[in-house]
């Protein structure tokens, strides 16, 4: 697809977000409408994220549909709410709604106060995550650990590449929050670690995809690499206390 094209589907994807805003959110204040399509990085299976913003709500629901042919994820929210999910993402180290926020392009007629709340969450992205500290960051060190552990010795490749799944997301977790960048899942994982540093991202990238295969000895080695920057492999001394409220009476 070339940059017309994109140009043409971000334009007919903005219309689409403008109508559905009308019909089936009348009366919201305000909206967001980002996602990959309004980057101009879509593809025909792209769908709209679009963020509306009512005065006031009983509560926040997410909820998808189909627009024009284009697949749409509403998140619906008032400026209360909003705020709760913003905060959320940000202690998260995922920040999914503060970029929606950010990148979004804004509809409807309360423009000032979508403008307040987009820098509001413009500050927040720049800010960067919370430091890895305390019981989740000792339980991301041991998963990783852990995962990586599992990597070693003689296994089925299905196996291999099952245990390798599950560590992609924890490492590439630590190598992100690790070095002080906000963490992505999914397709976000990659880029994100593209962006903060290139040749590590294609040995993550390499490692990862002979563990797909079969092959596990370079992924655990990279692993020991990264938790050798946060004091090495954890394993003894690990614990990890469930809350009080975890018993039922039978």
């Amino acid at each position: 697809m070339d940059d017309i094209q994109k140009h043409i589907l971000a334009e007919r994807a903005l219309a689409a977000a403008r109508h559905c805003v009308a019909s089936r959110f009348a009366g919201a204040a305000f909206s967001y409408v980002a996602g990959s399509l309004m980057r101009g990085e879509g593809t025909a299976f792209s769908d709209i994220d679009l963020v509306v913003v009512f005065p006031s709500l009983e509560r926040a629901w997410r909820e998808s549909f189909t627009e024009d042919g284009f697949p749409v994820e509403a998140f619906v929210h008032d400026p209360q709410t909003l705020a709760h999910y913003l905060h959320q993402d940000a202690d998260s180290g995922y920040p999914i709604m503060v970029n929606m926020i950010v990148t979004g392009s804004i509809l409807g007629p309360d423009i000032d106060s979508a403008h307040v709340i987009q820098a509001r969450a413009a500050r927040m992205l720049a800010a960067g995550p919370k430091p890895l500290a305390g019981a989740d960051y000792d339980l991301l060190r041991y998963q990783v650990t852990d995962l990586a552990d599992d990597l070693r010795g003689t296994r089925p490749p299905e196996e291999i590449a099952a245990i390798a799944a599950l560590l992609y997301q924890k490492l590439a977790d630590l190598i992100l929050l690790g070095r002080g960048a906000w963490a992505g899942r999914g397709k976000w994982a990659p880029r994100l670690m593209r962006e903060l540093d290139a040749q590590l991202a294609a040995e993550f990238d390499a490692a990862f995809r002979l563990a797909a295969a079969g092959d596990g000895a370079r992924f655990p080695a990279l692993a020991d690499r990264e938790l050798a920057v946060h004091g090495g492999r954890y394993f003894e001394g690990f614990r990890h206390n469930a809350p009080v409220e975890a018993r039922r009476l039978e």
